[in-house]
């Protein structure tokens, strides 16, 4: 009654007169006032708080000041007044999005006011101590508006303030959820783009209250508080490396992977639990948190460089790849367990690790699963790559965008683990093993299965990306093209609609294979079964009756074949010589004289391959360079090299990125064998290229065009690179060698060492092993000398190269001849 009748009383103008809302407002103010009594303040900001909304502008402009005031000085005696004075200033400097233009400006211009100097935001900071509800309510609201308005300037005066960080570290440990989610949602505020910030957040024991939130909230069974808190734990830890290396070293990581069910400490050879792999996936929110959650192991296991000898770092990279390849989990999921693997695994086992895949049963709705035969992860990892998730089970004959995704991610990971040189050349070798003796692998299958009209998605899809994986074997090592040059396919293959991969554990024993018929002619090469589908595919695509969807699934079945071929020829000029006399050059001229102005893709890989062949036909045989040089006269070269250049143009070729493979098709085609569950409300997708062929392509066309001008009996049509190319080959084989001969000299000291400490012979085995270390330190020693060669032999060639510039500039200048080649050469690198 008193609260009435003293606001009553201030609203109320002499003998009652009515007051307008600005004489009211200017009335109140007075009563702010710190000469007044605490219950005429607490009167007056109740009042103004009721009048805020409706009158910002009056209120802001005579109480402002009078209400900082209230803050500094009576926030902390009253709770009451605290909360009021509070909400008070948070409705005077809100400018949410939806406001207008003036709202907007008028809330920021009260969050200046508010925040022209340290006082009110440290004072905001020293009362999160106060246990009142609504109090800390109220502060956590109030800092979410200013941080929203002027995060940086919050944040510097963070930085300088006593008790911030000690006050909302404290905050999080509230078992109020209320409180705890606001001052969750206050931290990502304060943290972003903040690395100062996020440290001292961390050494203040951030981490471990918000992963004891994320536990007794569930995992990530839990609800959006538990999102919150898994969000704040990866603002903490991206773009800071000190966070990362903290969080490392502490005993948290291990909550993390148990946070998904992955045990920690699980052995190299059992596979996780069921309970892990098989997940109830019906709750959207249980998927945002495990996507966060997931993002988190993503981080540090990048964090740590990739070095699988950590026990980490292993667990880190084996969860992930466990999801990605041998689990129920989300599609979406997978996909980014995959991409965010870390950069370097080429010491991860996949060759060695045996994972337990899983496959749902048709037509149970995902709620009834086969566990497969363990494989090791290469193999699931292929299959995925080739044939889809579940191998194409529930995908049937739809490309969608999703699992199209998952699979482009794969691949990631499959030119990842083969960037080695070693790890590639092995893998052919095994390819290249005589075909009695070597198994049908599911990668020479798609990559020698025969396309027939009509065309079958699943199988175009396979064989485009066999391509791409066997392009990722070869592109780097010359010895694997080497190899790859003596496989021969097992006659047995024969086309597959989906992999045969896998066999039930709980089923019975495959169907015995078809009785092989004698050979009759003598078993083709790999590149020549390439070559030889390469152009029944032209002869396909031509047909007439061909529709334009069936083309365009033609077009992308050529275009595995043109790149895979481009990259296996560079270089290597025998694998050239052997696809010439295959008939290469009747298989590329048609179609580059059949382009039309719609479709260019397919005609510009055609005159890049050809290119390639003249370039690196270096090898006696049937077909000279001088052959070749004939018909590129006879097609134009200006011509062809307008062509190559007008890849750069295509859609296909020119939105391809390092993370953007999938494109969307230019309009929703119908499938060509549609499935009884094909749903044509499911996004599909298309892939033509992945960014490692639009790399190459990028680094070595200018080669190209500037070798389809060059002289049939010019040596190369850069002058000095194919020298210098062969130069560092060269050293590179020796230095390679060399390297084993060092390996191999210290096992033989390891063993002479040990066998050294037993008491016989041990004068002897000691001098032996004096011995091969001094025969390794002189090898060493050698490697050493020969790689200064190898540098100073590159600078001299560099040196000539100049000093040839500057003597032709010299001739050109005293009006001497300089021959037409070089001189156009030169013209050339001068216009770059």
């Amino acid at each position: 009654m008193e609260f009435i009748n003293q606001t009553y009383f201030a609203l109320r103008g002499p003998q009652g007169a009515p007051q307008s809302a600005p004489e009211t407002i200017a009335r109140l103010a007075d009563r702010l006032s710190p000469s007044t009594l605490l219950a005429d303040r607490r009167a007056a900001v109740l009042s103004l708080k009721g009048l805020s909304r409706d009158h910002r502008a009056d209120v802001g402009k005579y109480t402002l000041s009078g209400l900082i005031d209230v803050l500094l000085n009576d926030a902390e005696i009253d709770a009451d007044i605290g909360k009021a004075v509070l909400e008070t200033l948070n409705v005077l400097c809100e400018a949410d999005d939806t406001a207008s233009p003036h709202a907007r400006e008028l809330g920021f211009r009260h969050t200046d006011q508010v925040l022209k100097d340290e006082k009110v935001a440290h004072k905001l900071f020293a009362l999160l101590a106060d246990h009142s509800f609504y109090l800390r309510v109220s502060i956590l609201q109030f800092l979410s508006t200013l941080l929203q308005n002027r995060r940086q300037v919050v944040q510097g005066y963070f930085l300088k303030a006593p008790v911030g960080p000690t006050s909302f570290v404290a905050v999080l440990e509230e078992k109020r959820e209320i409180i705890r989610h606001e001052a969750i949602f206050d931290i990502q505020s304060l943290i972003s783009q903040s690395p100062e910030i996020q440290k001292i957040l961390a050494f203040e024991g951030a981490f471990e209250r918000l992963f004891t939130i994320v536990t007794s909230e569930g995992g990530i069974e839990g609800g959006v508080v538990a999102h919150d808190a898994l969000a704040c734990i990866d603002g903490l830890l991206r773009y800071n490396q000190s966070n990362q290396s903290y969080m490392r070293n502490s005993p948290l990581p291990p909550i993390l992977l148990s946070i998904l069910g992955f045990p920690p400490a699980l052995p190299h050879d059992q596979s996780p639990p069921q309970g892990f792999a098989l997940q109830l996936w019906d709750v959207p929110q249980k998927r945002t948190n495990t996507a966060m959650a997931v993002g988190i192991v993503g981080l540090l296991a990048r964090s740590g460089g990739g070095n699988m000898a950590d026990p980490l770092a292993f667990a880190f990279s084996r969860c992930l790849i466990e999801i990605g390849l041998a689990s129920n989990f989300p599609t979406s999921i997978k996909t980014q367990a995959l991409r965010i693997l870390p950069s370097n695994l080429s010491s991860f086992p996949f060759g060695q690790m045996m994972m337990t895949p899983y496959v749902p049963v048709p037509e149970t709705n995902g709620e009834e699963w086969d566990r497969l035969e363990p494989a090791s992860a290469l193999d699931i990892l292929v299959e995925l790559i080739l044939h889809g998730e579940y191998n194409g089970i529930l995908e049937g004959e739809r490309r969608t965008k999703e699992v199209l995704e998952l699979r482009a991610a794969a691949l990631g990971v499959f030119q990842n683990f083969v960037q080695r040189e070693e790890i590639a050349e092995a893998i052919v070798q095994g390819m290249a093993s005589p075909p009695e003796s070597a198994p049908a692998t599911p990668l020479l299958d798609a990559l020698t299965a025969a396309h027939t009209t009509p065309l079958r998605i699943s199988t175009v899809t396979a064989t485009h990306m066999a391509c791409l994986l066997f392009s990722h074997l070869l592109r780097a090592s010359t010895h694997a093209k080497t190899l790859a040059r003596s496989i021969v396919p097992p006659s047995a293959f024969s086309a597959r609609a989906g992999g045969s991969f896998f066999v039930p554990a709980d089923g019975g024993a495959p169907p015995p294979p078809p009785e092989e018929e004698p050979e009759q002619e003598e078993p083709q090469t790999l590149l020549q079964i390439l070559s030889e589908h390469l152009s029944l595919a032209f002869l396909s695509r031509s047909r007439e009756d061909t529709s334009d969807r069936e083309a365009r699934e033609w077009d992308r079945l050529l275009v595995g074949y043109l790149t895979l071929l481009s990259q296996w020829l560079w270089e290597d000029p025998q694998a050239t010589r052997q696809f010439l006399e295959a008939g290469a050059l009747g298989i590329l001229v048609e179609p580059i004289n059949q382009m039309s102005e719609t479709d260019t893709l397919v005609p510009a890989l055609c005159v890049f391959l050809l290119g390639v062949c003249y370039e690196f036909n270096r090898e006696p045989g049937e077909i000279t360079r001088s052959t070749i040089h004939s018909i590129l006269t006879r097609l134009g070269v200006d011509m062809l090299v307008g062509r190559v250049i007008r890849l750069r143009e295509d859609d296909r070729f020119k939105a391809i990125g390092p993370d953007t493979l999938v494109l969307t098709p230019p309009s929703a085609p119908s499938h060509l064998q549609a499935g009884p569950a094909a749903k044509p409300e499911v996004e599909e997708g298309e892939m033509w290229f992945d960014w490692a062929f639009v790399d190459f392509w990028k680094s070595n066309y200018y080669t190209v065009q500037k070798g389809l001008h060059a002289d049939p009996n010019s040596l190369s049509s850069s002058p000095g690179m194919g020298e210098t190319a062969m130069l560092v080959a060269s050293l590179k084989d020796v230095i390679r060698n060399q390297a084993k001969e060092i390996d191999t000299l210290r096992a033989q000291l390891q063993e002479l060492t040990a066998e050294a400490q037993k008491p016989d012979e041990s004068e002897a085995l000691r001098a032996e092993a004096a011995r091969l270390a001094e025969e390794a330190r002189a090898v060493e020693e050698k490697q050493r000398e020969v790689e200064k060669e190898q540098e100073d032999l590159l600078v001299l060639l560099d040196e000539l190269n100049s000093k040839r510039r500057r003597d032709k500039q010299r001739m050109r200048e005293a009006a001497m001849e300089v021959s037409e080649d070089e001189g156009d050469d030169e013209e050339e690198e001068e216009e770059e």
